[in-house]
């Protein structure tokens, strides 16, 4: 007799007489074990090259110049792109991540094999300890894949991020603990901004900007605030086209209210969350500019002494990093409160979502009708996008708190984390540390700056 295994009685439990829900979450399980698969093969292909190098090594004496151990690399890689179908520089590049991660990143090796992470998260882990020294890069990788290491990272595991959200959270924690400060960094890179210009198909040209965090978040938000205001029944265009428009216009014409007759141009509101002793100038750690990542506290205390209307500081608690709760209960949804769950969520809180905070929509969790309130920990800042989706698709938002985002239940009952800011405790001075400890944190206040 065949025995009913309990994922098959589970099944029989949600959907005793839909066929065909069950066929569709058997197929959600077939891909989730073909991608732990393709892991498993993307590990064991790093291994093989691996061997290969040193195999190659041992076969052919060392070069003995550099022209001479240039062209027996240079032999390796076009055999590697051979064996592969791949272009030259798709294999040197294959090599390069493969030589490091078996000599440097033991922990991402690993958990590709248990596939646990994508070979996407892989590269991104290469990427982002790139120059680093080996204890930089060996902390960076603990942070994210050791669950016991001294401040493992907040939210999902790293492998259910998208690969784009997990570089970001890898790039905020890496330009927080880079050897080099980031004033020194971003001096340096200052005097690299530029402009270009690249021809493209169809009449099409592109135009990018190397420019500081603060004027391109600036520029970004205005843009979106600007396309927002355009949007209405009469109006055709995307927000893309529209942002586009928006920035084209005011660059040519010089006049920002040309757009459109009688459309105001929106200041955009940015936060930048400020720790209150690197503000002071007790210490000198990065403030974190919202959809950006850390920024030079001295950028931060320069738009706070010129008075940037559009930017709004968030001082945060120096207990733990956490900014505190503000707003009050009501059905309308305050500024206030908007500014909160933009910390908070820091991005459409749907898993894999990008979509940054200023075009997202405030949503309550619990229906105000069913009895809901208007705190934060019953409200999210879904994009458009993904509000329809939760009134139109089946998927639910799971619940919240005032420090964590929802995560979401999809319509075959799948529970999918959502991604949460990756705060950190800022830095303090010695003498107050002992102050802020748990056991005498109610005994001694605070000092008074």
């Amino acid at each position: 007799m065949e025995s009913t295994t309990a994922d098959e009685v589970l099944d029989e439990v949600l959907f005793p007489s839909d066929p065909l829900r069950r066929r569709k979450d058997f197929c959600l399980d077939r891909l989730v074990g073909i991608a732990r698969l393709e892991a498993r093969t993307a590990a064991e292909k790093v291994r093989v090259l691996a061997e290969l190098v040193e195999v190659c090594a041992a076969l052919d004496p060392p070069g003995q110049s550099p022209q001479e151990a240039t062209a027996q690399e240079m032999s390796l890689v076009a055999e590697v792109a051979c064996a592969l179908t791949v272009g030259e520089r798709t294999a040197g590049a294959l090599l390069a991540e493969s030589l490091e991660l078996t000599t440097a990143l033991p922990l991402t090796l690993s958990a590709l094999q248990d596939g646990t992470i994508s070979w996407q998260h892989a590269r991104v882990m290469v990427d982002e300890t790139a120059n680093l020294d080996p204890t930089g890069a060996a902390a960076l990788e603990a942070h994210f894949l050791d669950p016991e290491a001294p401040n493992p990272a907040r939210g999902c595991p790293a492998g259910e991020l998208i690969p784009s959200r997990f570089r970001q959270k890898a790039r905020t924690w890496r330009e927080r603990h880079h050897p080099v400060s980031i004033e020194k960094r971003h001096l340096k890179s200052v005097a690299d901004r530029r402009l270009e210009y690249r021809p493209d198909r169809d009449g099409m040209a592109w135009l990018s900007a190397y420019l500081p965090a603060d004027q391109a978040a600036g520029i970004w938000n205005r843009t979106t605030a600007a396309a927002r205001a355009l949007q209405g029944p009469d109006e055709d265009r995307t927000m893309t086209q529209l942002r586009t428009d928006a920035a084209a216009t005011w660059l040519l014409d010089g006049a920002e209210d040309s757009l459109t007759t009688g459309v105001p141009s929106p200041r955009a509101q940015v936060l930048f969350t400020v720790p209150i002793m690197s503000l002071l100038g007790i210490t000198d750690e990065p403030a974190d500019l919202d959809g950006y990542g850390p920024i030079p506290i001295t950028m931060a205390r320069r738009l706070i002494a010129e008075g940037a209307e559009s930017f709004h500081r968030v001082l945060i608690d120096p207990r733990d990093g956490a900014p505190l709760e503000i707003g009050r209960t009501s059905y309308r949804v305050t500024k206030a409160q908007r500014q909160w769950l933009r910390m908070r969520d820091g991005k459409c809180p749907f898993p894999g979502c990008s979509n940054h905070s200023l075009d997202n929509e405030a949503d309550h969790l619990l229906a105000w009708a069913h009895g809901g309130t208007t705190g934060v920990s019953n409200l999210s800042q879904p994009c458009p996008r993904h509000h329809r989706l939760r009134h139109t698709g089946g998927w639910t938002p799971g619940p919240a708190t005032k420090d964590h985002p929802p995560g979401w239940i999809s319509p075959t009952g799948r529970h999918y984390a959502t991604e949460e800011p990756d705060w950190e405790p800022p830095q303090l001075p010695d003498e107050w540390i002992t102050d802020l400890q748990p056991s005498s944190a109610e005994a001694r206040p605070l000092p008074d700056p």
